[in-house]
């Protein structure tokens, strides 16, 4: 069995400028076929447009508030939101709140730099 603590598992920043702690993925666990992570941006701040082309993603909204466009479409997200990305549609999330914004990723496959695409300059 395999049990991390978020605590105890260390942040690094993703290929969109996210910071997450990777709780588990085949880097780190048993887990082979996806990935489970939480995410955190700061109030203000945003993530870099992008897109997989394997992955799709769920963002499901712990704490805090904020903005999400996937493929054009913008919406208003807050804590207890789910939101499903497919491989292949451009996003990027916005921090609108007053707190951290916080977020689980669940990634499927995990979650890996080379298949995140950038689409905007930083």
């Amino acid at each position: 069995m395999d049990i991390k603590n978020l605590n105890e598992v260390p942040p690094f920043t993703t290929k969109d400028g996210s910071e997450i702690r990777e709780l588990l993925a085949h880097r780190n666990s048993v887990i082979r076929n996806q990935s489970l992570a939480e995410a955190r941006l700061p109030v203000g701040g945003s993530t870099q447009e992008h897109y997989h082309a394997r992955t799709e993603e769920i963002y499901y909204i712990t704490h805090g508030a904020g903005r999400i466009r996937v493929e054009g479409e913008i919406r208003e997200v807050k804590a207890g939101d789910a939101v499903g990305i497919l491989p292949g549609q451009k996003h990027k999330l916005w921090n609108t709140g007053r707190e951290t914004l916080r977020l689980l990723c669940c990634c499927a496959p995990a979650y890996e730099h080379d298949d995140t695409i950038i689409t905007e300059k930083s």
